[in-house]
């Protein structure tokens, strides 16, 4: 599988995301990375690394999109921005995939732009993989789409069970939509319209959800919209990282901490990995006609080494084809087709 990187993209690119791709093809013989981005940096960076040679290349690109930039003023001003030029290799089929750390809405808007939607979907959104007391679910919308319609949502509900099923193996995963409370009548407009439309399909909606009950592991799939989604991401991972923190500190605070610590060591360190986004890698953009995987501003080489392989493993499974023919499947079937 040939992924293209946005070398240029996130906050420590481009040291990370070099070292990430050199991890991906040293680890994995059947990926293969295009670096996108400044030449004499990435080349840079890969002077003094060993990896097999004839998977990693680097294609050239003078401009970079910076996270405070509008996707707006990225598509008219960068014209050879290195998202822009990654997201064309997989237009132009030269790439199965694109990875990118940086500027998520122009990674967004250049995805649209250039690769389209797949049949059915009006807007495309970010699904992210969560952990829970159980087992990990799928937030959807994280961070795509800002105001929503009930319709939105309805297709985020399906964009998220099929990839639910897909790429994690529930066969019947529980769909939730979160909301203020558990009753039908409890949100705002957007909410309770929401829920009226997902009960008219034959997914497997279970209901509202409150924030307090996320991490319990009741539900497979998550909705919202991206604005509360992208909340829910960034408070979640601070949170966790508050917790760490705060545990450690409390050990060594007490007599005993330093055996304390030692006996707690294996339980932290499993923690800190089911816990970790550099774990997840990225997080996909469902609807487009496509595999982008989107990584944290901050990611790690860690993180981007692992958002390699989940591309991979995406564009391998065409998770994009097999989404856009369930959802006009579903449509068709449930008469509600969207079109706009």
């Amino acid at each position: 599988m040939k992924i293209a990187l946005d070398a240029m993209g996130g906050d420590y690119a481009p040291v990370v995301t070099v070292e990430g791709a050199v991890e991906a093809v040293n680890e994995h013989e059947d990926i293969e990375v295009l670096l996108v981005g400044d030449e004499p940096s990435i080349a840079k960076e890969l002077s003094n690394k060993k990896y097999p040679e004839s998977r990693i290349s680097i294609r050239h690109a003078s401009q970079v999109v910076s996270m405070d930039e509008s996707p707006s003023q990225a598509l008219r001003r960068k014209k050879d921005s290195s998202i822009k030029r990654a997201v064309e290799l997989i237009r132009d089929k030269v790439a199965d995939a694109v990875v990118t750390a940086g500027n998520s809405g122009a990674a967004m808007a250049l995805a649209l732009f250039k690769l389209g939607t797949a049949e059915g979907v009006v807007r495309p959104a970010i699904a992210t993989t969560m952990p829970t007391f159980k087992k990990p679910f799928v937030l959807i919308d994280a961070g795509a789409n800002v105001d929503c319609s009930p319709e939105n949502l309805l297709q985020f509900a399906l964009m998220g069970d099929a990839y639910c099923r897909l790429m994690l193996g529930r066969k019947r995963p529980k769909v939730a939509l979160l909301s203020i409370g558990e009753e039908p009548t409890k949100g705002n407009e957007l909410t309770k319209e929401a829920f009226k439309l997902l009960k008219k399909t034959d997914i497997n909606f279970i209901g509202n959800i409150e924030g307090k009950d996320l991490f319990m592991g009741n539900a497979d799939v998550v909705v919202c919209d991206g604005f509360i989604g992208n909340i829910v991401l960034k408070t979640s991972e601070g949170l966790a990282e508050v917790i760490l923190k705060m545990l450690k500190k409390e050990i060594a605070d007490v007599a005993t901490g330093k055996l304390g610590y030692l006996l707690m060591k294996p339980a932290i360190k499993n923690f800190k990995k089911k816990t970790d986004y550099a774990e997840y890698g990225g997080a996909p953009l469902l609807g487009i006609n496509g595999t982008c995987i989107i990584s944290h501003g901050r990611s790690t080489a860690k993180a981007i080494r692992n958002a390699i392989k989940i591309a991979a493993e995406f564009s391998r499974k065409k998770v994009y084809a097999a989404i856009s023919t369930e959802l006009k499947e579903v449509y068709l079937a449930e008469k509600a087709f969207v079109t706009g």
